[in-house]
């Protein structure tokens, strides 16, 4: 029983940054969009600005054929800029783990689950809520140790599933 409730915290893969996924490999195992979240996964949480090396990527996936679009649980200002920014569509305040965002992102991109990957910092939105859908879910490292005090609640939970999915050799080395 317990298995199984870690179950839907388990990401199918774990890199150090976003720029670590490889778009051809994706494309290879027949993906063809990309859910990203935005604060701590794409940019850092407090500046919130693109890089240039979120921008190579982004141009990369595109150029690979790949469907990308954003969903957010920050509020529409924050994720409207980056996103205006980037030239990709966005969803925000969307109180992820629940279904409707990424049921609304795939819908925008009109693609299956299993043709999608959600990208994201935390187990309990991004992954939690990619796996309730059927996602390939991908865990990256925070960019930056900033964070709100929610996102900071969520990682002392986090520590906890991850010790228990260690323990049960469930977690993906990097």
């Amino acid at each position: 029983m317990i298995l199984s409730w870690l179950e839907r915290f388990v990401p199918d893969c774990r890199v150090s940054a976003f720029d670590d996924i490889d778009p051809v490999l994706l494309k290879n195992q027949g993906f063809k969009g990309i859910i990203a979240d935005l604060d701590n996964t794409l940019v850092a949480a407090e500046t919130g600005m693109a890089t240039p090396e979120l921008v190579q990527w982004l141009e990369r996936l595109k150029k690979d054929g790949f469907q990308v679009i954003i969903v957010s649980n920050n509020c529409r200002r924050r994720v409207a800029q980056v996103a205006g920014e980037l030239n990709i569509p966005y969803i925000s305040r969307a109180r992820k783990p629940a279904r409707r965002a990424f049921r609304q992102a795939l819908g925008q991109l009109r693609l299956k689950p299993d043709e999608t990957v959600m990208v994201g910092d935390q187990l309990l939105t991004d992954i939690y809520g990619g796996n309730r859908l059927g996602l390939y879910t991908i865990l990256v490292k925070p960019i930056s140790p900033a964070e709100k005090w929610s996102t900071r609640m969520n990682r002392w939970l986090e520590k906890w599933i991850v010790l228990l999915l260690k323990k049960q050799g469930r977690y993906p080395k990097l």
